[in-house]
């Protein structure tokens, strides 16, 4: 069971945490979660390209190490690349000491000062302990969740996910993975092509946004 539209209410609830950005530029935040991965993240990546759509890539400190190629075509690109953790930890179910090491392990990596939970699962204690850790951390939630990753869901109901509930400063998730790419393939271009039609940009997300939190 998961939310497709963030409620104001879980929002208000988690205040330090960043659920979407500012509206008033007719923008899309685009995120990717869990790559880089060959085919996947390339296909994306061409994508974007095409709609000279810049996102921002959550990636998985072991996979940039299995596949350094990809991931430097995605700096290349020009795109934003956040912290995912190096093993795509549940924070829920992973103890405080491990999740800090395992997020620093990718900071060295990376150096990125965006950070997004693996499943949106973080207690906040870890929130602490990471921002005592790397005080201009951003942790980077969303407003719509595409549901690529339901086996349950077929394309179109994916696709309607997103064009029913994206707005103006949304941030939406996408996952550059091998288990969402049958959905991702069909509905990434549509719906880039549907908000390009309607006079949206595709921004990737910038720490210096975020001048308080929940902005």
């Amino acid at each position: 069971m998961y939310l497709v539209k963030t409620p104001w209410w879980l929002k208000k609830l988690y205040p330090q945490l960043i659920w979407d950005a500012k509206p008033g530029t007719r923008c899309i935040y685009l995120t990717f979660d869990d790559g880089p991965i060959p085919i996947v993240t390339p296909f994306v990546l061409n994508i974007l390209k095409k709609y000279n759509a810049k996102a921002t890539f959550f990636c998985i400190g072991d996979n940039v190490r299995k596949h350094p190629d990809v991931f430097a075509d995605v700096k290349k690109a020009g795109h934003a690349i956040g912290n995912h953790t190096y093993n795509h930890l549940k924070g829920w179910d992973t103890d405080d000491h491990t999740y800090l090491e395992n997020f620093l392990q990718t900071d060295k990596m990376l150096n990125t000062p965006l950070f997004r939970p693996p499943y949106g699962r973080i207690k906040r204690q870890q929130v602490k302990l990471l921002k005592q850790a790397r005080p201009d951390l951003q942790i980077i939630m969303w407003d719509v969740l595409s549901g690529d990753f339901d086996f349950a869901l077929n394309r179109h109901e994916a696709l309607n996910n997103v064009l029913k509930n994206l707005q103006d400063g949304s941030i939406v998730l996408f996952h550059d993975s091998v288990k969402a790419f049958h959905k991702l393939e069909y509905v990434l271009p549509l719906m880039l092509a549907h908000f390009s039609k309607a006079g949206y940009t595709f921004k990737a997300l910038d720490a210096a946004q975020f001048t308080a939190p929940g902005v």
